[in-house]
């Protein structure tokens, strides 16, 4: 007889050189959120974000391209841009270095005087992006492969539950600071092992906790269930579209998750870690063009004031625990048959990790 998996130790939840580790190769090695193409419609906006310790923007081109790259002049390294904007070429505020909107140097003060000075052989470092859904995500290794790759199927299954993604706009998107390690918060949302006890809003007016399971595809964790009656529902579930009486979610290791509630209504999370101790969860809600609706606001206010606000507690009072020297791993739950009582999905969450941490430690002991 096998025996039972352990979670993984503390250290990995709280020390910082793991945290190190962890934002100078896996977060600049995996697919990550950027930003979404809404926020960036017009020939020449832009925005800003960091990702992996490293400034970067993305900005839409005449050829209504959206491009990422790093946020640094290829003169004497000063920042482009801050913020969000929009404008016609990229000029460094330091020397009035300017790029076009696909990153090629147009001009440089006194660039003539120079002599071998070749502009077409100075470009901004650009970074591998794809959009899924409107929105854009990065990956800072340019040999990564395809998102498709990481996470198969996951394009042609949001379309199909989101048949009209392409009419969506961010409705409102929340920051939530949480004092925890990344992977805590992570873990608590992969697995509804605690969620009887702990969601009685989300177990008894949206989701049949009996029904629910959850499944790896790829490097993605694949959240399914049947909704409760539609009598019981805590909000008006009418869309017109298939899957209209269903619940599912795609988790995209490591930081980003769709989520589709019944009614076909759109959602996200998409964590952003600050240390090895607190992690920024932006909780996102979609409408039709950005509008104001009052079913999505509805159920917004009441997730961020039911699971939200009960999960904080969660992560918060498991990250102390982590910290205890009383705290030895014990064996995760795991149940052959899956289901809703079984912490399989963390066995993949942290088989992944450990796969990370043994390359790491090939070259640098974590």
């Amino acid at each position: 007889m096998d025996a039972p998996i352990k979670s993984l130790d503390g250290r990995y939840y709280t020390d910082p050189k793991v945290f190190r580790h962890e934002t100078q190769g896996l977060l600049a090695e995996t697919w990550q959120f950027a930003c979404h193409s809404r926020e960036i419609e017009n020939t020449g906006d832009y925005t800003s974000f960091t990702i992996a310790g490293e400034n970067l923007f993305a900005i839409r081109g005449g050829d209504n391209k959206i491009r990422v790259f790093y946020n640094v002049c290829q003169h004497r390294a000063h920042q482009l841009v801050k913020g969000a904007g929009n404008t016609r070429i990229v000029v460094c505020p330091y020397h009035a270095w300017s790029y076009d909107l696909t990153g090629a140097l147009r001009a440089a003060p006194n660039m003539k005087a120079v002599e071998g000075f070749d502009k077409s052989a100075i470009c901004l470092n650009e970074v591998l992006t794809e959009e899924l859904l409107g929105f854009v995500f990065v990956n800072l290794n340019p040999k990564a492969e395809p998102m498709e790759t990481w996470f198969p199927n996951v394009r042609a299954e949001l379309e199909e539950w989101v048949p009209n993604w392409r009419d969506l706009k961010p409705l409102e998107w929340v920051e939530i600071p949480e004092k925890c390690n990344w992977k805590v918060s992570v873990e608590n949302y992969s697995e509804c092992y605690h969620c009887a006890r702990n969601h009685p809003t989300f177990v008894s007016g949206v989701v049949k906790p009996d029904t629910y399971d959850i499944q790896p595809q790829g490097k993605c964790l694949r959240h399914t269930t049947e909704c409760q009656a539609l009598d019981q529902m805590s909000y008006d579930i009418q869309s017109g579209f298939a899957h209209n009486e269903a619940y599912s979610s795609w988790y995209l290791w490591p930081m980003f998750s769709f989520q589709v509630y019944p009614g076909n209504i759109l959602n996200t999370y998409h964590w952003r870690a600050i240390d090895a101790e607190n992690v920024v969860l932006w909780r996102g809600w979609y409408s039709i063009d950005g509008a104001e609706d009052a079913v999505v606001r509805q159920l917004a206010v009441q997730d961020r004031e039911t699971t939200v606000e009960e999960d904080i507690h969660l992560v918060e009072s498991v990250q102390k625990g982590l910290g205890s020297r009383g705290y030895t791993p014990g064996p995760l739950v795991i149940d052959p048959k899956g289901g809703v009582n079984s912490e399989h999905p963390i066995m993949h969450l942290q088989k992944w990790m450990r796969a990370y941490y043994k390359k790491e430690t090939s070259h640098d002991n974590v």
